[in-house]
């Protein structure tokens, strides 16, 4: 796999909740318990205004935006800025019609998308690059983020047989072209692994890492499959990375260890060899370093 789809499957993202939200008149909703999800919006009809948790002023999103909101803080959703907001609990726990929850009335904002629920220890360590707010601007107008929102608001309204199925996996492919979508988008300056994917000759590198974690990179193959010299190559990877080649490595290499220990009866001597450590004690101080727990312990606490 690639990258980006090596990360999606370590957060396990499953689709919890699509629906549309139709609301009318002053309005505004607040979202809190937000930790381990992702959420992937888009306004199909009218605006609104979108404030996350310690970000700044609100964001305004009209007809045609899509926002992802993958930090897990809480939220604020509203006709303006200025009007109070009642619990999201209360809101959403009304019944249903056709999958759409109607809100003071309806018929001036529509918002058709998904919740995410993704595994939580993997959360931050995997999408702390991103910013808070993912906001795409004229979404619409791309053929296959509205090819796919369009049928999303079909199975949604309609709720057809196999509706629920349908939406589930509309829902992931909206996650994944958003992500596209705002990787184009961004300047050369941004910072952090997703950042890096955008540099064809830093992809090509991580590609590499990701697909074989288990081997020995060292930092000339690494430059030599970018294309470029040792020493550009290495300041470049931790210009727009934010760390060393090798320490992403590393970092990728535990976030897999983890991911086992979790998931699989694999002994550490095992596991460690298979991500390039013949060492059992150099693999548990990379783990620990990384992690934040040695691995046994990690994997006690996976199991409590």
């Amino acid at each position: 796999m690639d990258p980006l789809s090596d990360v999606l499957s370590l957060l396990k993202p499953r689709t919890y909740l699509t629906a549309g939200f139709d609301a009318g008149g002053d309005w505004a909703v607040q979202f809190d318990d937000q930790v381990g999800r992702i959420k992937c919006y888009a306004v199909i009809s009218g605006s609104c205004f979108l404030s996350v948790a310690a970000t700044g002023d609100p964001v305004r999103l009209d007809a045609g935006d899509c926002f992802v909101l993958p930090s897990g803080r809480p939220f604020w959703l509203g006709s303006d800025p200025g009007v109070s907001a009642v619990p999201a609990a209360e809101v959403f726990a009304r019944p249903r019609v056709a999958g759409v929850v109607v809100h003071n009335g309806g018929g001036e904002l529509y918002l058709a998308g998904s919740r995410f629920d993704v595994d939580s220890r993997n959360a931050e360590l995997l999408l702390g690059a991103l910013p808070p707010i993912i906001h795409l601007r004229g979404a619409g107008e791309q053929a296959a983020w509205r090819w796919s929102l369009d049928r999303l608001r079909e199975e949604v309204r309609d709720d057809r047989p196999g509706a629920s199925l349908m939406a589930q996996h509309l829902a992931h492919m909206m996650l994944v072209q958003a992500l596209r979508l705002y990787l184009t988008e961004q300047p050369g300056d941004s910072v952090g692994w997703f950042f890096a994917l955008a540099d064809p000759k830093l992809a090509v590198a991580i590609s590499a890492m990701h697909a074989e974690p288990g081997h020995r990179w060292t930092l000339v193959e690494l430059a030599c499959l970018a294309g470029m010299s040792r020493s550009i190559f290495a300041d470049r990877f931790r210009n727009r990375v934010g760390e060393t080649p090798l320490a992403y490595l590393t970092r990728w290499r535990m976030m897999l260890a983890a991911e086992r220990l979790a998931t699989t009866r694999d002994t550490l001597v095992h596991t460690a060899r298979s991500l390039g450590y013949e060492s059992e004690n150099a693999f548990n101080t990379a783990f620990k370093r990384v992690m934040g727990s040695s691995p046994r312990r990690y994997a006690r606490s996976t199991i409590a």
